[in-house]
């Protein structure tokens, strides 16, 4: 495991990587960014990019996505994956937010969660993007790099992941580093093709040393 001033340094290197990290999603308020985090899941951001300038155009309101039928949502979203159970949950968190949110998204992570198809992970990225709470969302990216790098363990769970960098990063980083990590999981530190040999944080990085040894031996 890393200490904390070799977490400082993967730090520095994520920043002088990726300065200008922040979400891809495409919104304009915070309700078509919660509307384009309950697409992204299990989907990619470029994607949900694609989807999205023709539905905000259709639908601006939580009103107007209840006024529509379910089969009409889901033929509006239907190029991205889990688009039936994901037009479900739009219908249902946007009648949440009228009946008792006065139409507009909840600023706290608590009632974010209590919206269908919010879990935690969707609720930290809506505070911290939209409402500049501190936050660190555990994406897939955001897991891999912790394990690898050996922030975390290799057997932590999403939450255990998460609960692991608040204590480990200063909470005014989080928000940014959140975006740098995934920045970095998903242009240089691959699933399946990590960048190892030109990484800054090789000689931290156990994973990446191991996959030189392998490579020089095959």
């Amino acid at each position: 495991m890393l200490n904390n001033s070799q977490i400082r340094q993967c730090l520095d290197v994520f920043e002088e990587m990726f300065p200008e990290a922040e979400c891809e999603l495409n919104h304009s308020n915070p309700f078509e960014l919660l509307v384009a985090v309950v697409l992204s899941a299990q989907a990619t951001d470029a994607l949900v990019n694609k989807v999205t300038p023709g539905l905000f155009e259709k639908y601006k309101t939580p009103e107007d996505y209840t006024a529509v039928p379910l089969e009409e949502l889901q033929e509006d979203i239907k190029r991205i994956g889990l688009y039936r159970n994901k037009a479900k949950n739009i219908q249902k968190l946007s009648r949440t937010l009228i009946d008792q949110f006065n139409g507009e998204v909840p600023k706290t992570k608590k009632e974010l969660e209590s919206l269908a198809g919010v879990g935690r992970k969707t609720a930290n990225v809506v505070a911290s993007v939209a409402f500049d709470e501190p936050a660190i969302a555990v994406d897939t990216h955001v897991e891999r790099v912790s394990k690898r790098l050996g922030i975390c363990r290799w057997k932590d769970s999403v939450l255990e992941v998460e609960k692991t960098l608040m204590k480990k990063i200063p909470e005014e980083e989080w928000s940014v580093t959140h975006h740098r990590m995934i920045f970095f999981g998903r242009y240089h530190c691959k699933a399946q093709r990590p960048n190892c040999e030109e990484c800054k944080l090789l000689s931290l990085c156990r994973e990446g040393q191991k996959r030189m040894k392998k490579k020089s031996h095959s």
